[in-house]
């Protein structure tokens, strides 16, 4: 009998272009957590689409053998059918509907051909504790916190007796204490006997959880190893082909930071809907070739000041507040007219908000700038080509051709090319929401040296994210927030990450 509940032969996946998987094996062992690592583009999220039927039998070469029997399973419905259940990185609730309706959606639980809900909600009660989540199983998904709806997937995996639980970037947009939780669930799930497959670019989490770490590099498989044999510089060889001294590039020495170039003070929204004070009395300000870091648990108001000053504030009134931009007091009541003054925002939300996944890349590089292509009221095409080539050079952005759709790229692709769209619109101030949300640790390294570089020919960047370590690697100065206000400010320099999340949670040091 095999010592493996999962193996993958000589998987080979192809699509129009690229070959995303070529001759991969992977192989799982029962009760045990599996780490997926590479970086994005290395094949990790197709190889667990193959197994997880949504790239069907026929259409890769290779086979999937589970407790020793040759798979073919040509939907999803086929995978679970095996005990195979996957989380995507996206998640696929319906926000309208309750915790139970979504966990049993498709298979519902019927009374003489009519919903039965007493037994659908005590049904969903039982795997809600499983999980550890304490909530009305009437109540809608969509008035539930993002680290709170990812335990609503994982009870509906359990729900379909799944014995092997894939895990796609389950933390990526999840604070530091949901992380903490979710992992202490997953190893209380081991200790039940289920089998875990975890992808995740957050290396300190997958050398402190994995029993075993497999390493993925351009569509291949480049190692296994055990927990014994993993640390954090040995995954990051494997994964980019060679040493990362330091994740946080240096900026050169001749840098120097300028005048204030962006100011708000006593800036404050409302959320109409909720009737609610999201942004509170916030001042803060940003020089020429500075970057300050927005911290704060999830909620605290970052996004929505960096939405509010934007001037995209659907459902949001601004009641009180200044913004002067090189001196100049200013107020943009769009996107669009923040944009002309030299504002811009790239969003945490790179699929929904940030590109247009069916254009291509040169499309989604460009059109936030067209004019600068525009003569006599028509694109030069050629010279949009040129541009959103030199683009793709300059940031590395991996794909056959500018013409490619966004769609296709991987999650770091597709950041690139967000930052790509703003190079080229040339702005003075960039907000960057979450900038490396998903990546893998090259192509993070890659985005904090063009940030680096954007700073020293003199842009001035707000960087808002959770990834403490992050915060303090690339910021001159930090600001963290807590429900809505500035709780306190520090030097890039000293901050340390109890420092920041002190004054995250508001509380006082002992």
């Amino acid at each position: 009998m095999s010592e493996y509940i999962l193996e993958m032969r000589g998987i080979t996946k192809t699509f129009p272009g690229v070959k995303a998987l070529d001759n991969v094996n992977f192989s799982v062992r029962p009760g045990e957590i599996h780490c997926l690592v590479g970086e994005n583009g290395a094949g990790k999220s197709t190889l667990m689409k193959v197994l997880s039927g949504i790239h069907e039998y026929g259409t890769y070469e290779g086979d999937i053998i589970l407790d020793g029997e040759v798979m073919k399973f040509h939907n999803i419905r086929g995978s679970e059918k095996a005990g195979i259940a996957i989380i995507n990185q996206e998640l696929a609730l319906i926000p309208e509907l309750s915790v139970a309706e979504n966990i049993f959606f498709g298979r519902e639980i019927l009374k003489n051909k009519l919903m039965d809900w007493n037994e659908t909600n005590a049904r969903a009660v039982k795997y809600l504790n499983m999980v550890r989540l304490n909530v009305n199983p009437q109540l809608p998904v969509k008035e539930l916190r993002v680290g709170s709806q990812q335990l609503v997937e994982i009870a509906k995996a359990l729900s379909k007796d799944a014995r092997l639980l894939i895990l796609d970037e389950p933390t990526s947009s999840l604070n530091e204490e949901d992380s903490e939780n979710l992992l202490n669930l997953l190893r209380e799930l081991k200790e039940k006997g289920v089998t875990i497959i975890m992808i995740s670019h957050r290396l300190k989490e997958v050398v402190e959880i994995g029993d075993t770490v497999t390493v993925l590099r351009d569509g291949t498989t480049v190692c296994s190893m055990d927990r014994s044999e993993v640390t954090e510089q040995k995954i990051i060889k494997n994964m980019v082909g060679r040493e990362i001294g330091s994740i946080y590039p240096k900026r050169s020495e001749s840098h120097e930071i300028g005048d204030v170039r962006f100011e708000v003070e006593h800036w404050s929204a409302r959320d109409v809907k909720r009737n609610r004070e999201m942004v509170k009395d916030v001042s803060f300000y940003v020089r020429k070739g500075e970057i300050i870091g927005f911290a704060g648990l999830m909620g605290a108001g970052r996004t929505e000041l960096a939405l509010s000053l934007f001037g995209n504030t659907p459902g949001y009134k601004i009641t009180s507040g200044e913004i002067r931009l090189e001196g100049e007091t200013v107020r943009f009541k769009s996107p669009k007219a923040a944009i002309e003054k030299g504002v811009a925002y790239a969003t945490e939300d790179r699929k929904r908000n940030g590109l247009v996944l069916l254009q291509d890349v040169k499309f989604n590089t460009t059109f936030a700038n067209l004019n600068r292509l525009i003569r006599g009221g028509i694109i030069n095409e050629s010279k949009e080509n040129n541009e959103a080539t030199k683009l793709k050079d300059d940031i590395k952005i991996k794909t056959p051709s500018i013409h490619q759709a966004a769609r296709n790229l991987s999650g770091g692709n597709q950041q690139k090319t967000v930052l790509a769209k703003w190079i080229f619109a040339t702005p003075k101030v960039l907000i960057l929401d979450e900038p490396t949300r998903g990546i893998d640790v090259g192509s993070k390294h890659e985005i904090y040296t063009l940030m680096n570089k954007m700073v020293e020919e003199g842009m001035s960047i707000i960087m808002i994210s959770s990834e403490l370590l992050e915060i303090i690697g690339m910021s001159d100065r930090i600001y963290v927030m807590h429900e809505g206000r500035i709780t306190g400010e520090l030097s890039g320099k000293e901050a340390t990450e109890e420092g920041i999340m002190r004054l995250a949670t508001n509380t006082e040091e002992n």
